[in-house]
């Protein structure tokens, strides 16, 4: 980057917030420092404000799961090990997913509880629960799969839309706890309508697994399009998104036109580390009202507030001023008043 030209790359940006603090770019402790108010500007920048930024939005499709039953099961009261007979649980079906997997719900002989499938292995004719099953022990009866919660794009980091979760504003989100106490058994496949996101114990590393939950559970293979914003705000020079910058060639997802934003807000941080509290509030203000201004300049198609005046009624006095005791003839035109007379 020339020193006249709008910062790129994460080198790039860096090195204009240590310029514009008169700082040393070759002590390693401030350059790491300062990589650190940039990739916190560029987290910042977007909380709250990643719904009104194209670049932030992507989009995935899920598809739902039939409910299976073939077979039969056997389970001894107090046991977690479901045993199958023609249950075929790991075969891939038509999607080339298996018929039964981790995280999947079982209704057992048309018992009330309803019980989950473990993280352990799934064979052909076995699987675990869990938690114990506790109704009476059952040899050779009929059971009910279902799937009501899907993992989530691996991008995900929430919906684009706060009302609907899918494109077609079919599927209504609402939060975790009203969807808990309003669904609390959800055994009876149907249409999916209410839907809430959700985050699922950590698998392999410290990301969450971000699902979907859906009521009614998916009678059927569905395909439901969804919008979200992502959590990626960074990609490598040869194409990777990533969650930040890490090497100097890697660039914020930010347009080129908006990239000297996250230097603003990488700046006021500065300032206000260094209790530099007058500078540190004049550039923050100066970073809103970026911030600001970004957001009016992409919103383009948006409908604005306007005042819309009732017309019709003017409109209606204006063609017959003198009719229906309204307009002109409301008024007397032989009053003391307009004689100028004194009451």
């Amino acid at each position: 980057m020339t020193n006249t030209s709008q910062p790129q790359t994460f080198n790039d940006l860096y090195i204009s917030l240590l310029n514009k603090v008169r700082e040393q770019t070759s002590q390693t402790a401030t350059v790491n420092q300062a990589k650190s108010y940039i990739n916190t500007g560029l987290q910042d920048m977007h909380i709250g404000w990643g719904e009104r930024f194209p670049w932030a939005e992507r989009q995935a499709r899920l598809t739902t799961m039939a409910p299976y039953s073939t077979g039969t099961v056997s389970i001894a009261k107090g046991s977690v090990n479901l045993t199958g007979t023609g249950t075929n649980w790991a075969t891939a079906n038509s999607f080339g997913i298996p018929n039964v997997r981790p995280t999947g719900k079982l209704v057992i002989n048309g018992s009330a509880p309803i019980y989950e499938i473990s993280n352990a292995a799934i064979g052909a004719t076995s699987l675990t629960l869990t938690s114990p099953y506790v109704d009476s022990s059952v040899v050779n009866g009929p059971y009910l799969y279902f799937e009501d919660e899907y993992d989530l794009d691996a991008d995900f980091l929430r919906p684009l839309d706060m009302q609907y979760f899918d494109t077609r504003s079919e599927i209504k989100i609402i939060d975790r706890n009203r969807f808990r106490r309003n669904f609390p058994k959800n055994s009876i496949p149907g249409k999916p309508g209410i839907a809430c996101i959700l985050d699922r114990a950590f698998v392999g590393n410290t990301v969450p697994v971000r699902r979907v939950a859906l009521y009614r559970a998916p009678s059927a293979n569905f395909s439901i399009p969804y919008s979200f914003v992502t959590n990626k705000l960074a990609v490598s020079a040869t194409g990777v998104a990533q969650t930040s910058l890490v090497a100097d060639t890697d660039e914020p997802i930010v347009p080129l036109q908006y990239r000297h934003a996250i230097i603003l807000h990488g700046l006021f941080n500065w300032y206000r580390d260094k209790k530099d509290d007058t500078r540190s509030a004049e550039t923050r203000q100066e970073f809103v009202d970026l911030m600001i201004r970004i957001a009016g300049d992409t919103e383009v198609g948006e409908r604005r507030p306007t005042i819309q005046p009732v017309m019709s009624r003017y409109r209606g006095r204006a063609r017959s001023p003198y009719r229906r005791g309204t307009g002109r003839s409301a008024y007397s035109t032989g009053s003391r008043f307009d004689r100028m007379e004194d009451w």
